[in-house]
């Protein structure tokens, strides 16, 4: 788990320098400003995970269950909130309907939040 949780964080830090450079230079001449916000939103809170996750990588030993779902909500809420918003920004190019993605991004923002909340959970019960 500690693999796959290095290798998610370095994967969506580098997925989102590029998309936050796509957005900034491509997109900015085919969306509207408030798409566009919602989209740089994606990029910013992917990065925020990807940071999450390199250091929680480094940090954790990954011997309780607990720990892998520090890592596992992460992972998976990142996917769910970010991308949902990405395709939901792109809605109108892409000229898809994609408003069923809409509930989708809270619940990727709660797994994001549990997975805090996890970390902390394991930093007041760890002597570090």
């Amino acid at each position: 788990m500690k693999t796959i949780t290095l290798i998610f964080g370095a994967a969506y830090g580098m997925l989102s320098v590029i998309l936050g450079a796509f957005g900034a230079h491509a997109l900015k001449k085919i969306l509207s400003v408030e798409r566009l916000e919602s989209f740089e939103t994606g990029v910013r809170y992917q990065m925020y995970a990807a940071f999450f996750l390199l250091i929680v990588g480094y940090i954790l030993k990954f011997d309780t269950s607990s720990q892998k779902w520090i890592s596992i909500l992460m992972i998976a809420g990142t996917l769910l909130f970010s991308f949902s918003i990405y395709f939901l920004s792109l809605q109108d190019y892409l000229g898809a309907n994609l408003k069923f993605l809409g509930p989708i991004t809270p619940l990727g923002g709660l797994f994001m939040i549990l997975s805090w909340g996890m970390l902390i959970w394991y930093f007041a019960k760890t002597k570090i």
